[in-house]
Formats: structure tokens, sequence, C-alpha cells
């Protein structure tokens, strides 16, 4: 009975901890898939407790990590006989923006913050969101973005040109509220981004979820609803 304890107590405790993960979302887990993730801190835990309690009886703890072992066998085989099965288990790729508009809800779905969206672009080379068509957020916690058709993969010195330099955008406005100390880092006012929404066909801030303001004061503004 002893044995079948642990083989129950191990199926119990890997369920919860795949909620946890599914919980806590996809950027938490990097490179790692859902289940490679909680295995593998599982699996440490249960290690290292076999290492440490030498007073407690050995086979239990080996058991438990067998039985997790087993499981992410069975699993990985799961996935490839059955391919729908890896959306439910890993999760799928979402898409948070497209045609010059943010999906609000899609990324509270994916538990995305803006900034941590505004990072990643960067960390992609993309620092003017205008020059994205669309941005995928992986189950892997990567954005995947595909540019729009006029931004080429081309070097302006093989063509002798002399590009304008660009800066990094400043966001002004942030799910609903008014970044004043970025308005006034930039040298602007509350009445010159009130004109500037209106020019847009905007009332107010509460209406934009994001706002950034790009060189020579031109703001991008992407609605709370599309």
């Amino acid at each position: 009975m002893g044995v079948v304890k642990v083989i129950l107590a191990s199926l119990f405790a890997a369920a919860i901890l795949f909620v946890i993960a599914k919980l806590i979302g996809h950027k938490q887990i990097s490179q790692l898939e859902f289940f490679d993730y909680i295995n593998g801190i599982t699996i440490g835990s249960i290690a290292a407790e076999l290492a440490t309690q030498l007073d407690k009886p050995w086979w239990k703890p080996t058991v438990s990590m067998l039985v997790f072992g087993a499981i992410a066998v069975v699993l990985n085989l799961l996935t490839k006989k059955l391919p729908r099965s890896r959306k439910f288990i890993n999760g799928s790729p979402t898409i948070v923006m497209n045609d010059g508009k943010l999906y609000r809800e899609n990324m509270k779905k994916a538990k995305l913050e803006l900034s941590d969206f505004l990072l990643l672009c960067r960390q992609e080379g993309y620092f003017n969101l205008n020059d994205i068509k669309t941005a995928v957020f992986e189950y892997n916690g990567k954005l995947s973005i595909l540019p729009v058709s006029t931004k080429r993969p081309l070097n302006p010195g093989d063509m002798e040109l002399q590009p304008k330099p660009e800066h990094i955008g400043t966001e002004l406005i942030m799910d609903g509220r008014i970044l004043g100390g970025n308005l006034r880092q930039k040298g602007l006012s509350e009445d010159w981004l009130r004109k500037e929404l209106k020019k847009q066909g905007y009332q107010s801030a509460e209406e934009i979820f994001l706002g950034i303001c790009y060189d020579e004061n031109q703001l991008t503004l992407f609605p709370m609803k599309n």
C-alpha cells in the first residue's frame, strides 16, 4: 500500500503543478515547454530530498521520480501520436498585433504586459511599432514578428543612402493612463496630447490601450477596442 500512496501522491502533485504552470503564463518558462518545466523542478526537488533526507526510506522518493519520468515519456508519446493534444499541454501561439492593431484581450489571455511586449519588440530589433505587420506571442515565451512589406532587410550603405536617424519611441499612454513623466520628458503638455487624440478621433486617453510618440512628435495610438 505504501508504494500505491506514493504513486497517487505523485500523480496528484503533477496535476497541481501543471495547473500552476498554466496559470503563471508563457513568459515564466522561457524556452521550456510546460511539462518540461514542471517535471524539471519537481524531479529536482525530489532528488534533493532523496540526497538530504537520509533518515527517511529511500524508495519513496525514488518511486516518485520514476513516476514523474514515466509521465513525461507518456506525454511525449501522446503529443507525437495526437498532435492536437500538444495545444492543450503546451499552449498555442497568440496573435497580439496585426495590421496596426493591438489585441488587448489576447495579451491578457497570454499574460503579456505592455512593457514586456515593447521589450520583446526591441529585442527583435523593432523600436517602432509602425514597422510591424503581425506579432505572434509563441507558447515558449518568444515573440515572432512579421515586418511590413516596405521594411526589407537591405543595408542602406549598399545603395549609398544616408537614412535619417531614428530614436526610441516614448510611451505617453498605457492602458488608458497618461504617463505624465514621459510627457514632460518629451517637452509636451497634456493639452497637446488631448488635441492629438481629437485629431485621430478619440475623446480621452481612457479610450487608448497604448500611445507612443516617435520622432517629430508623431503620435501612434492603439485603441482599447478594435
